[in-house]
């Protein structure tokens, strides 16, 4: 965490318009595995959050475009009061500091409340048609393509599999893996191409005068937009009981296909008979639990890296739970024998090593 120097109280002074001999008072906020550092500044004003980030890395670049760009198509996100990209400061609007996650012990009709606010929210992002994305004015990461989601599996077998679980998959095993899982990435890439926010989970979800609003959405690209509901709705930081996570699926497939007529017209966006999402619900939800399948061994991937490589230990204490949920979702779909097994065989494992 950077602490404040004379260069950062200069431009919050600046940006914020206030006197030198002003008081500023700034309370670091730890945030996750992120390698930008986050300041709560409260001034004359009131507060505001102001995020120091590494511009050798291009998706922290992004993320002030992003949020201009999702605030005009009334997507909440915290405002950006000043940008300065030569020195990678921002200072922006205060959402608070109450997320998804901290309403994981609270009784269903009040936390279940915020997640359709969620999915309401991220369903605005998904509807926008991307035709008529800027692409010249707002830069993205890669979209999801079959080089991202074998770049997503390869990062769970190495830094999952391998480092955490002590599991080395045979050559023979992992020729079958592969076939399996590239038919997962083929299944992802026949379904819609939308925006997608890509880190959705509870903790980049803020509940701010009773709205749900994103933040950490930086990495935001074109994608299948049910891998952002596997990430919020089979997120390890928070538990759900299967008839809990059905049922904010199925708010999100109504959605979806209120906008029927909107598909039928051709104003969904993108190209091709098949970019739209399947009103037959066992279709979606087949799609669904596939998405999330691939986001879970995205999520495992990081945990063991942040964990082992950038020695942010408490990271591996989510691994059980994503195990978990990667064996739920993998047993929800038809295809994917192969990874359910993979992951028992780490559970086991971890089991082992723990006892």
């Amino acid at each position: 965490m950077k602490r404040l120097n004379n260069e950062m109280l200069s431009f919050l002074l600046k940006s914020l318009g206030i006197r030198k001999s002003a008081k500023v008072r700034s309370t670091p906020i730890a945030r996750g595995g992120s390698n930008r550092s986050f300041h709560r500044i409260a001034h004359e004003f009131g507060t505001s959050i102001f995020m120091v980030y590494d511009i050798a890395r291009e998706e922290n670049r992004y993320y002030a475009a992003i949020a201009d760009f999702l605030r005009s198509i009334g997507v909440p996100v915290p405002g950006i009061i000043v940008h300065d990209p030569e020195k990678g400061f921002i200072l922006m609007d205060d959402l608070g500091d109450r997320d998804l996650w901290s309403y994981r012990e609270e009784p269903w009709t009040e936390r279940g409340l915020y997640y359709r606010k969620t999915l309401s929210a991220i369903h605005r992002l998904h509807a926008f048609p991307v035709q008529d994305f800027p692409i010249d004015t707002v830069p993205l990461m890669e979209a999801f393509g079959p080089n991202l989601y074998k770049w997503e599996r390869d990062y769970f077998f190495d830094n999952s599999v391998d480092a955490v679980c002590g599991i080395t998959i045979s050559e023979a095993e992992r020729t079958d893996l592969e076939a399996e899982l590239e038919g997962l990435a083929g299944r992802l890439l026949d379904m819609p191409v939308t925006l997608v926010h890509r880190d959705l989970q509870s903790q980049n979800v803020m509940v701010y005068n009773d709205r749900a609003a994103f933040v950490d959405f930086q990495g935001m690209r074109f994608g299948n937009p049910l891998y952002d509901l596997g990430s919020l709705l089979y997120d390890p930081y928070v538990s759900f009981a299967e008839d809990q996570r059905v049922e904010l699926l199925r708010y999100y497939h109504e959605l979806s296909t209120d906008r029927e007529d909107a598909v039928q017209n051709g104003k969904w966006g993108g190209a091709g008979d098949v970019n739209y999402l399947p009103t037959d619900w066992r279709t979606f939800e087949e799609g669904f639990r596939d998405a999330a399948s691939q986001r879970l061994m995205q999520a495992l991937g990081a945990y063991g890296f942040l964990g082992l490589k950038k020695g942010l230990s408490g990271f591996l204490a989510h691994i059980p739970a994503g195990i978990a949920n990667l064996i739920d979702s993998a047993s929800r779909s038809q295809h994917l024998p192969l990874l359910k097994k993979l992951a028992i065989n780490c559970q086991r494992s971890l089991a082992r090593r723990i006892s």
